[in-house]
């Protein structure tokens, strides 16, 4: 799935998880999730701490009362990478058991997801588990359409599950540059399905760091169900300098012909490495768009609400979005949120920090939105 385009003059159980009721004029039931991580990675929260906006019932926190697996025995040896492994291999709701402390779990290979396992995957840590990639290896991969995680279906771009969610758990040092086939997405790489997360942390996750058609330092995302949204809730991809993830395009998130709602969620220190854009200019290897956010297809929607994009970093275009619906068809909606101090890049048709077509539909409220 290469998507090409031309630029304008360029070429445990859960501890303590709960539901905050909150009503608005909307006849769909509506609620704020309370981040229950009680820890933080040297200080830094999941999601933008000044977010409020509220979160529909489909994008909160999936049930984990009756779980599937529980990882562990209640102390931290009993928690480890294998374990965790066979456990997604299995599929269900997934919860740990590691005691009462905050642990990492450091695999030396991605967990992989059987699409003919379960057709509901619920990884919960509950806010104490960090997975670790340890700059070796991707953490997550869900794919319908690997014939090595079973095809289910004979249409496995376009169906409804395996549905995904990873909720209040942290995803450090993924690395997926030694992935060829499957690039991209140095934490999770997902296609197909249904994919959702919840109160979650990215910190140094990285991917191929050159190269027009990869990216997504932190997460990578192909094919949902009926052009669903992927949904991104109250989540920090980098927060601190230092922390931030990296790819070729996108340093945090990136798609092809996907849409995304983005809740109460912070993006900042995210990089975008690659240089020469998308086809890449003549000697150049390619990439370097979309600091934090790299939006690639047709018709498509980017929703941004209650979230913040500051301090992303690219070299060619989109310092806090890069956002190319090929067809004109793809429009943009930004609500309560705050884009700024997003550095380099150029094509600015009609925002700071934000490529796109001349023509796309941005939609801009009660947002602020500068250099």
């Amino acid at each position: 799935m290469k998507a090409h385009f031309l630029f304008p003059k360029y070429s445990v159980f859960v501890f303590s998880i709960l539901l905050l009721s909150c009503s608005n004029d909307s006849d769909t039931d509506t609620e704020i999730v309370d981040n229950p991580i009680n820890t933080t990675f040297d200080g830094i929260p999941a999601g933008n701490p000044d977010g409020n906006y509220p979160v529909s019932s489909e994008a909160s926190l999936e049930d984990i009362s009756n779980p599937d697996t529980v990882i562990g025995d209640g102390t931290p040896e009993s928690c480890t990478g294998q374990l965790f492994i066979d456990a997604v291999a299995k599929g269900g709701k997934i919860v740990f058991d590691c005691g009462p402390n905050p642990i990492t779990i450091t695999l030396n290979e991605p967990a992989k997801i059987f699409n003919d396992a379960n057709p509901l995957v619920v990884i919960d840590g509950g806010g104490l588990i960090t997975l670790n990639g340890n700059n070796q290896t991707r953490i997550l991969y869900m794919n319908t359409c690997d014939p090595d995680q079973v095809w289910t279906t004979d249409h496995c771009q376009n169906q409804d599950n395996p549905r995904l969610t990873v909720q209040n758990i942290t995803f450090a040092n993924g690395n997926s540059t030694n992935e060829t086939e499957f690039d991209g997405g140095g934490a999770i790489w997902v296609r197909g399905g249904r994919f959702k997360v919840v109160n979650c942390r990215f910190f140094n996750n990285t991917c191929a760091n050159v190269g027009p058609d990869v990216g997504g330092g932190a997460i990578r995302v192909f094919s949902q169900y009926n052009n669903q949204p992927v949904f991104i809730v109250q989540s920090t991809f980098g927060g601190k300098e230092n922390y931030g993830n990296s790819g070729s395009n996108g340093g945090a998130i990136s798609s092809i012909g996907v849409s995304w709602t983005i809740i109460n969620s912070l993006f900042s220190y995210n990089v975008a490495l690659g240089n020469g854009g998308n086809p890449s200019q003549s000697g150049t290897p390619g990439g370097g768009s979309g600091g934090a956010i790299y939006n690639d297809g047709n018709t498509m929607t980017l929703t941004l609400l209650g979230s913040r994009i500051e301090s992303n970093k690219v070299n060619d275009f989109g310092a806090a979005i890069f956002f190319v619906s090929n067809d004109h068809t793809g429009n943009v909606v930004i609500d309560t949120s705050t884009i700024q101090n997003n550095t380099g890049g150029s094509w600015y048709p009609s925002y700071p920090g934000i490529s796109a077509h001349d023509d796309t539909n941005i939609s801009v409220t009660n947002s602020t939105i500068t250099e």
